[in-house]
């Protein structure tokens, strides 16, 4: 079986998943419920094969595995991508948005413009 490209992660592993990563990392925050966080699963999938080795790519469920990390970076509306460097915000996109924006940002943090 291949390994999950994009990790699940909880508020217990949030520190040494994303903030302590020697990569830029996406955080996929989002929940089951949520009809746009399904429509931006996939695209985020996409991304993770693409920038394989480059950026790290995880999801936290705000409600089931972590809300005090929801709460703590302001995670007011699902679903929120949010790229952390060198354990700092880097950027952050919430909503919808096409595969091709989110790769623009990727690059603009990997400093690939």
């Amino acid at each position: 079986m291949a390994e999950e490209k994009v990790k699940s992660i909880n508020d217990s592993s949030f520190e040494q998943e994303v903030l302590d990563s020697n990569i830029p990392v996406l955080v996929d925050f989002w929940a089951p419920w949520c009809m746009p966080c399904k429509i931006v699963s996939p695209i985020v999938e996409e991304l993770a094969n693409e920038y394989e080795g480059r950026v790290k790519f995880c999801k936290l469920n705000v409600d089931a595995d972590g809300p005090n990390t929801a709460r703590l970076y302001g995670i007011a509306g699902i679903p929120t991508l949010t790229i952390f460097k060198n354990g700092e915000i880097a950027d952050k996109v919430v909503g919808v948005m096409p595969k091709h924006n989110i790769a623009a940002r990727l690059d603009k943090v990997l400093g690939i413009l």
